[in-house]
């Protein structure tokens, strides 16, 4: 494997089946999978209108990032909302650009930091290689609290840690990983070099505890692991694994047959998009070719699937020449409000416990929202596309990662902020793979829901 090179150019596809498959499923957490998947029945989530979706533009885009030698290798792919509360208008949105390593945006969409992502002890050819972000709030370390900013090293398998100080010259961001933190997932270097590393990310404090965590997904697999964040000596941060689960590879359709998600030999249908609701510590998991799981974030109960994509169900066929899946007949078990990959995942909070789990749903470039009350089975209430402004300031298409934050931030966005990956940006640059960010006005999304 070139790591160099990790992932292949996106390709055209007339329908999207999944990725690979292996019915392993850990035994320590098979019982506990498997007794939240019950009959497999189709998603019961209704929609309130029946028309087309509303389309929102964006406010501002972030320059456009290339994915190759001359654009530094960078690729957008997840961001996270900071708010100054000091000074809103200086708040910040911080995001991974893969190769290209963590970026921090002021609310202008204009970019005042670029970190590089530290290579590894791998082959000198091994790039360094950031995937997702999220925050943590008033962390305790040894030399004060701080804010964070932690993001998963997929090229060393690790997570690592920045200070925010949005005051602080040369940039709001300082890396405080402790330099001894283990690998999150692999027991050799060369497992590192085979790239089955940390993955998605979403951080969590336990409100009974006190204790600061993060659930870290890991690449081509199912499993799911939560750390335990640690203060450790000189102002910097390390983590211990308290547990892992592992999510279901393999499904048994209500006809009785077994399914597999489609893809590349020795890979499972793996987790990115995660998001824990902090009212009440529930995590929600996007499992990309199946759908999406509730369980709590301390990874203690049964995963409930909530909704399950359109080709949840569909056979299909494995071509090592094209290296796509060729679909067989639909038989008609999947859901109706996702198209696969499912991938970012935010809670938008409108207050009092209310508000909606929003999830990119990648395939028909368009974001789903579910009722965030468990008490109603997360019932669907409608969606939204992120359309072209002008010619110049385009959508979002194939969005790998969002964010939401409902808090007045500042004069730019006095109702909230929703940041949006575009996996096809359309500079005037040429066809190179381009990608970047959209910054969207989250009172639109939130009227456009409301109407």
């Amino acid at each position: 494997m070139e790591l160099h090179r990790l992932d292949r150019p996106r390709r055209t596809r007339p329908v999207r089946p999944a990725r690979p498959v292996a019915a392993a499923l850990a035994l320590t957490a098979a019982f506990a999978v498997l007794a939240g998947l019950g009959a497999a029945a189709p998603a019961t989530a209704q929609g309130r209108g029946k028309g087309p979706l509303p389309a929102i533009t964006p406010v501002a885009e972030t320059a456009t990032l290339f994915d190759d030698e001359e654009g530094g290798n960078a690729n957008a792919d997840d961001p996270a909302i900071w708010r100054n509360s000091a000074d809103p208008d200086r708040s910040l949105v911080i995001a991974t650009a893969k190769e290209g390593g963590l970026r921090a945006y002021d609310l202008g969409a204009r970019q005042v930091q670029a970190l590089p992502a530290p290579s590894g002890p791998g082959p000198e050819d091994a790039p360094g290689r950031f995937n997702n972000v999220d925050l943590v709030h008033t962390m305790r370390l040894s030399t004060g609290r701080a804010d964070l900013a932690v993001v998963t090293d997929r090229g060393n398998d690790r997570l690592r840690f920045y200070r925010i100080d949005r005051d602080r010259p040369g940039g709001p961001l300082t890396d405080v990983t402790a330099p001894a933190v283990p690998p999150v997932f692999s027991a050799s270097q060369e497992e590192i070099n085979d790239q089955r590393t940390a993955y998605g990310l979403a951080t969590w404090t336990d409100r009974a505890t006190g204790r600061t965590h993060a659930l870290v997904s890991r690449r081509h697999e199912t499993r799911v692991a939560l750390l335990e964040l640690t203060a450790s000596p000189g102002g910097t941060v390390g983590y211990r694994l308290v547990r892992t689960l592992d999510l279901p590879s393999s499904f048994r359709l209500p006809n009785g047959t077994s399914w597999t998600p489609c893809g590349e030999p020795g890979e499972r249908p793996q987790v990115e998009g995660m998001v824990v609701d902090p009212a009440n510590g529930t995590l929600y998991a996007g499992q990309e070719d199946v759908g999406i799981w509730r369980m709590r974030a301390d990874l203690t109960s049964a995963p409930v699937l909530v909704d399950r994509v359109r080709e949840y169900g569909v056979p299909a066929v494995y071509d090592e020449e094209t290296e796509e899946c060729a679909p067989g007949a639909d038989p008609g078990f999947g859901g109706r409000r996702l198209s696969a990959d499912v991938e970012g995942l935010t809670i938008v909070d409108t207050g009092d416990g209310d508000g909606h789990l929003m999830v990119s749903s990648q395939g028909d470039d368009t974001f789903a929202f579910y009722d965030r009350e468990r008490e109603d089975g997360h019932e669907y209430e409608g969606g939204v596309r992120i359309t072209a402004r002008s010619r110049h300031l385009d959508g979002s298409e194939e969005c790998d990662g969002a964010a939401a934050l409902n808090q007045p931030l500042g004069r730019a966005f006095p109702r909230g902020l929703l940041v949006v990956q575009d996996g096809h940006d359309s500079p005037e640059d040429g066809p190179r793979t381009a990608t970047g960010f959209k910054f969207v006005d989250l009172g639109e999304v939130l009227d456009a829901l409301d109407d």
